[in-house]
């Protein structure tokens, strides 16, 4: 009777390991595609950022500067790409800042906001920027997910013994992205 007892409770443990252990292996998979989701829209923001400076060149003689940055900064974000969502995140919202200083100097030129194919490239931009932030919301519930399982008891005994570890969010590094921005009447 003791010998069944014993039986049971060892049965019991590892169903529940076992369940665990999937339940960990689930979370990792949905922050690896989490991460691909991002990885995607960063990329087609990239892909749509030569035609969006081809097409603003021809206007903005005196503001090769700024062109100059923004080329830079996705040659960074080319860099970056194997290093992680910290270093990743870091050259992404550089050329964020970049694309937005870009945008704030297109304003001065009245001929190119007029124009289509600039028009459409500003708009492509914008929902591949809503595609991103969806992208990071995801990624970010998944990678919660993950470190809760990875850091809690008793699932950190079973992440702990077949190499779990926490992820990393991917975050607005840059202070003034996170003010509240002021409104004064």
């Amino acid at each position: 009777m003791t010998f069944i007892i014993i039986a049971v409770i060892l049965a019991v443990v590892i169903f529940y390991v076992i369940g665990l252990y999937n339940k960990l292996v689930k979370t990792r998979q949905m922050v690896e595609e989490g991460w691909s989701g991002i990885d995607v829209q960063l990329k087609r923001r990239s892909n749509l950022i030569p035609n969006l400076l081809a097409a603003v060149k021809g206007y903005m003689k005196h503001e090769k500067s700024i062109l100059t940055e923004v080329t830079q900064l996705r040659a960074g974000v080319k860099n970056a790409e194997t290093q992680g969502p910290e270093a990743r995140a870091k050259a992404e919202n550089a050329l964020s800042g970049g694309l937005l200083k870009l945008f704030a100097v297109m304003e001065n030129y009245p001929d190119l906001k007029a124009n289509e194919n600039v028009m459409q490239f500003q708009q492509s931009l914008e929902e591949v920027e809503d595609q991103i932030q969806m992208s990071r919301r995801y990624y970010n519930g998944a990678v919660r997910n993950m470190n809760v399982l990875v850091e809690s008891f008793p699932s950190n005994l079973v992440a702990n013994q077949f190499g779990f570890i926490s992820a990393e969010y991917f975050e607005i590094d840059d202070p003034a992205s996170r003010q509240v921005p002021k409104v004064e009447f």
